[in-house]
């Protein structure tokens, strides 16, 4: 017989859910929608092993990201409380904080982990930001795609300049004697394979392997699932092909519904309902990602009791008037608010708008012009000109080709901060943060000083405006804010009262740009519309969605008929 807490928490499941908690021994597929519940299928699972004979000790739960291991270990201590089990009973990881785990177990060096940015700088002072980027993407698929050594690659006689590049930066690391984040699951991989006694100690505790937002999952991590599973194969696999969001950091949907190849016998079992958000959000966010080749048949519907509505907000004017017409007409009814765009730059006004609103608001990520401690070095570089302390208007061309030359001669602390586009090389966060703000070149944030300086008289009055500024924002940035400011992708997990997702014009949302550069625009357009359902069900009482009547993202036309658009169907 069940403990009562084991069998109070099992009775409160809906039916789908207790079929994929209490499911028999053998690989399983949880096919999770948004809103369906995973995290409380995944602590009940966790809680039913427990309760039915299975060693906490030898269960392993493996998430994507530190916050979702917090909150998963928090609720299964929770769980197992009424058990007598003290907190961390059960082991709950990221990916990479397991990989350094095993990498210790090993005897193998854990430190130092280096930040590949840094690394890059080191080597080449010179090195522009995009040539970063495109390494860094390179790099990162030679070891978790490709799964190559830097040994293995020496021996191509005649190596290409990414290789090359590649060689260099291995040789960097090797002469500090230490690793960056993307080798703590690869040697661990590599480790696993080479040691049968070292994967032996490892599968034993790992009898029981749970695996969260499996869609998430790099070649590398799911090498290193499925090694540890094996050969019982006792693994319960929870994800989403529809929440596939992150292709740049190596995930692939066709890596989730290719999964029964890996594991014969694989049971799919299907979360069915939306509990989450409105049920016009429901239907038309599914209406939306059903326009997608590449995911699973399913049905999706919204709870019995899901209540809520679903705004359209055609607007034409700029981003700062929409939003503003946004913050004035939203339900004053104490709930949570979240503004979602397509890139940080597009919150940028929705910022500058709270500050101007007087509204606190959180977003941890992006940063405001008047933040930038550029903006004092532009500001001093500026004061010394004679022509520019007077009174009268401020001079804007003595000012731009003043404060250009100022940006050129930056002190280093005061330009671009080294690192500033860096994957945060940490074994307890991402590889990368899905909605990081690049940072703001110095010829953009002057062309922002310049035309801030527009309606002040002198550069003493523009100094003072700028650090009024900041004074406000700080004020007004809040960590219990009621609103957030936040990008879709950094968004997945989470959920708000009243959910506005901005910008969905033509070229903004799908991302133009994405599409262009991307080596297959179609698959890219699926993760696009893939991120937007993200974004519109993140929703609990309310989505708005703002977009310009006169070009309107094709994912409106998608999920919605052009006459409740207000529009004619695009080519008519």
């Amino acid at each position: 017989m069940l403990p009562s807490s084991i069998a109070d928490r099992l009775a409160r499941l809906a039916p789908d859910q207790r079929a994929a908690a209490t499911a028999p021994p053998g690989p399983v597929l949880c096919v999770a929608p948004a809103g369906s519940g995973k995290t409380t299928t995944l602590v009940a699972r966790i809680a039913w092993l427990v309760a039915t004979g299975s060693d906490p000790s030898r269960i392993t739960a493996v998430t994507f990201n530190k916050r979702a291991a917090d909150e998963m270990a928090s609720r299964v201590d929770a769980a197992l409380e009424p058990l007598g089990l003290a907190p961390g009973a059960v082991r709950v990881k990221t990916f990479h904080a397991l990989g350094r785990e095993i990498l210790a177990d090993a005897d193998e060096a854990v430190e130092p982990l280096l930040d590949r940015e840094a690394v890059l700088r080191d080597l080449w002072p010179d090195i522009s930001r995009s040539a970063v980027r495109r390494l860094d993407d390179a790099f990162s698929r030679l070891k978790l795609d490709v799964a190559v050594t830097a040994a293995e690659v020496g021996t191509d006689p005649d190596p290409g300049p990414v290789a090359r590049a590649f060689l260099a930066y291995e040789q960097a690391l090797a002469d500090t004697g230490g690793l960056d984040f993307d080798d703590l699951v690869a040697r661990a991989v590599r480790l696993l394979e080479a040691r049968p006694r070292l994967l032996g100690r490892w599968r034993e505790s790992s009898q029981h392997l749970l695996v969260d937002e499996t869609q998430d999952v790099d070649r590398s991590q799911l090498r290193l699932a499925l090694l540890l599973a094996a050969p019982a194969n006792d693994v319960f696999f929870v994800g989403d092909d529809d929440q596939t969001i992150y292709g740049w950091r190596l995930a692939d949907v066709r890596r989730v519904l290719g999964l029964a190849s890996s594991l014969p016998g694989l049971r799919r079992m299907d979360l069915t309902v939306n509990y989450r958000c409105p049920a016009d959000v429901v239907e038309r966010a599914v209406r939306l990602v059903a326009h997608n080749g590449e995911r699973f048949a399913k049905t999706i519907r919204a709870g019995a009791v899901a209540e809520g509505r679903l705004v359209l907000a055609p607007d034409g004017s700029d981003d700062a008037v929409r939003v503003r017409r946004l913050f004035e007409n939203w339900p004053d009814d104490g709930g949570t608010r979240a503004v979602l765009a397509r890139t940080n730059a597009e919150l940028l006004p929705a910022a500058a708008t709270a500050v101007e609103m007087g509204l606190p608001f959180r977003a941890p990520r992006l940063r405001l012009l008047s933040e930038d401690p550029r903006m004092d070095a532009l500001l001093s570089a500026a004061a010394g000109r004679p022509d520019l302390a007077g009174a009268g208007p401020l001079p804007l061309l003595p000012l731009l080709a003043t404060l250009a030359r100022a940006g050129v001669e930056l002190p280093e602390q005061a330009r671009l901060p080294r690192g500033a586009s860096s994957r945060r090389a940490a074994a307890e966060v991402d590889r990368r943060d899905a909605d990081e703000q690049l940072p703001i070149e110095t010829a953009d944030l002057l062309a922002a000083l310049v035309g801030w300086a527009a309606p002040y008289r002198s550069l003493a009055e523009l100094t003072d405006a700028v650090h009024d500024h900041r004074g406000r924002v700080a004020a007004l940035r809040r960590d219990d804010a009621q609103l957030t400011l936040a990008t879709a992708h950094s968004t997945k997990g989470l959920e708000f009262d009243h959910v506005a997702v901005i910008g969905l014009d033509a070229g903004r949302f799908p991302s133009a740009r994405s599409l262009r550069e991307a080596p297959e625009p179609e698959r890219a357009l699926e993760e696009e519309r893939r991120l937007a359902y993200v974004a519109w069900t993140r929703a609990h009482r309310s989505l708005t969605l703002v977009y310009d009547p006169a070009s309107p993202s094709q994912f409106l036309f998608e999920a919605f008929d052009a006459r409740e658009l207000g529009l004619e169907a695009p080519g008519r």
